[in-house]
């Protein structure tokens, strides 16, 4: 019982927000890790090392256009500007939390990429010959979205943590993903080239468990910061249009080249325009007054992208995109209108960015469309080669039919919720130790608490606010001396007649 008290008696302790020693300490620890790590194992790979001009000659290949780069290098951009611009931005909504939003998600990324460089390295591109990681284009995409799912799970807890906890919620978070990424794509050999169940479903159960773990009964205390203001909000819209215009390349990065990266894109993009008039629709039906909601058209409108991912570079049809990003705008609008209160009032899980609108519940979509789209296949509409590139029957899955294929793509869905939710609740309970500095609940969605933020500029008072070309020369002085006045005083002057 004892015990018990003492546990008791540190976690209520008063928060101490002060990570002067800390947060150096785990960058300067970790990055140092980095180098060391990538010293050992991270060499580059063929394509990318000086003997490529070797691999080519004995490769036969006729060009040097042929080097994965060249394919891949446009894709990488975009992900990589949806990654640290797209995601930073759409998370400046809060009024007083800029800062934290698009800095957090600048360490974020930056220590993730590194990671899991690492970790994807072990499980997908080790050279046994040598135990070397070799990384080329393609590592960089999967990184980027390894990171992803981490800053999807950030949008959970925005606000609520502090730079360490996310440091560490990324550390393991990175892990999990590359175990479930290898156990969905290699083990289970199911396809998701857009990240419907590897990236979106596991991320946003992973923060929304870890939201859970660490609710705040307390956090009305900082309601008043809670909320967007007129700026912030357009700011946010910056960040959506980058992720809707970049969606396709996105689903697309790492599809096979040819008709899957082709076919990838063009079910994206249907998707996403597609998801727009139904957020639209949905957000002016429910305002009695027919207006539209800010936070509906940020973050919905790109539910279609989510949705679609895993069946990104299947024979889904144009206008099965269509259908998908359809049913996707009025789900995920209808989520922020009524599922976001119930989840925060009944389930107690304090959803900051909404993810469980734009990521979990498009992500469960999107596999269950991947399961349904691989199982009714057919050789009518691939063809018997298509049928073997799309799914990739080859080598030992080499006798493994469609219908097989939906039953292990819809084990791969249910693979990505047991990592989220599990790990979650494991990261959640680490992250919930009195030690990293968090925010106490009425410091919550404040920049101010770990970054130096510049003062507003003083508002002018309003009879100071004139046109000069309007005052008489002869009464330029007077007014002049009652400015001084007013200046030095700092108390209102009453002009007289």
């Amino acid at each position: 019982m004892g015990n018990c008290m003492g546990i008791r008696d540190v976690c209520d302790r008063p928060k101490n927000t002060n990570v002067r020693c800390r947060l150096p300490a785990v960058c300067f620890v970790w990055q140092l890790s980095m180098i060391i790590l990538f010293g050992v194992f991270v060499r580059y790979n063929e394509e990318s090392d000086t003997h490529w001009v070797d691999y080519r000659k004995g490769n036969n290949i006729t060009s040097d256009i042929e080097n994965d780069f060249y394919f891949r290098y446009p894709s990488f951009q975009d992900v990589h500007v949806m990654i640290f611009v797209g995601f930073g931005f759409l998370m400046t909504f809060l009024k007083r939390y800029s800062f934290g939003a698009m800095g957090f998600n600048f360490l974020i990324a930056a220590f993730g990429i590194q990671w899991a460089l690492l970790m994807q390295g072990w499980f997908h591109s080790l050279d046994y010959t040598d135990g070397k990681i070799k990384i080329g284009v393609e590592n960089l995409i999967n990184a980027d979205f390894c990171v992803a799912g981490c800053l999807i799970a950030y949008g959970a807890v925005l606000g609520k943590v502090s730079p360490v906890q996310l440091l560490v919620m990324t550390l393991f978070g990175i892990t999990l993903f590359a175990v479930e990424e290898y156990i969905i794509l290699n083990v289970l050999h199911a396809k998701d080239a857009g990240g419907s169940m590897v990236i979106h479903t596991f991320g946003a159960y992973y923060g929304l468990s870890i939201s859970w773990v660490l609710y705040r009964p307390s956090l009305d205390k900082s309601n008043h910061l809670n909320g967007s203001v007129y700026h912030s909000d357009v700011f946010a819209m910056i960040g959506t249009l980058f992720l809707w215009m970049f969606w396709p390349s996105f689903n697309s990065a790492i599809a096979d080249h040819g008709d899957g990266q082709h076919r990838a894109a063009i079910n994206t993009y249907l998707a996403l325009a597609s998801t727009v008039l139904t957020t639209v629709a949905i957000s002016s039906l429910f305002e009695k007054t027919g207006k539209l909601d800010m936070v509906h058209i940020q973050n919905s409108t790109l539910a279609g992208g989510v949705a679609v991912g895993t069946a990104a570079e299947f024979m889904l049809s144009p206008y099965g995109s269509l259908i998908v990003g359809f049913f996707c705008g009025i789900i995920s609008t209808m989520g922020y209108n009524h599922f976001s209160p119930f989840l925060e009032e009944k389930l107690k899980i304090q959803d900051t960015c909404g993810v469980h609108n734009l990521h979990a519940m498009p992500g469960v979509i999107g596999g269950i469309v991947g399961a349904i789209s691989a199982a009714a296949a057919t050789n009518t509409v691939y063809g018997d080669l298509g049928l073997e590139n799309t799914f990739d029957f080859t080598g030992p899955f080499a006798k493994r039919v469609p219908t097989i294929q939906g039953g292990f793509q819809a084990a791969g869905l249910c693979v990505a919720l047991c990592f989220g939710i599990g790990g979650g609740i494991f990261v959640g309970l680490v992250l919930k130790l009195p030690i990293w500095g968090d925010p106490a609940d009425e410091n919550c969605f404040d920049d101010e608490i770990y970054w130096e933020v510049p003062e507003d500029e003083e508002s002018v008072p309003p009879f100071v606010a004139y046109n000069n070309h309007m005052i008489p020369n002869k009464h330029a002085d007077i007014v002049l001396c009652k400015l001084n006045i007013w200046t030095l005083l700092r108390i209102p002057v009453v002009f007289g007649q």
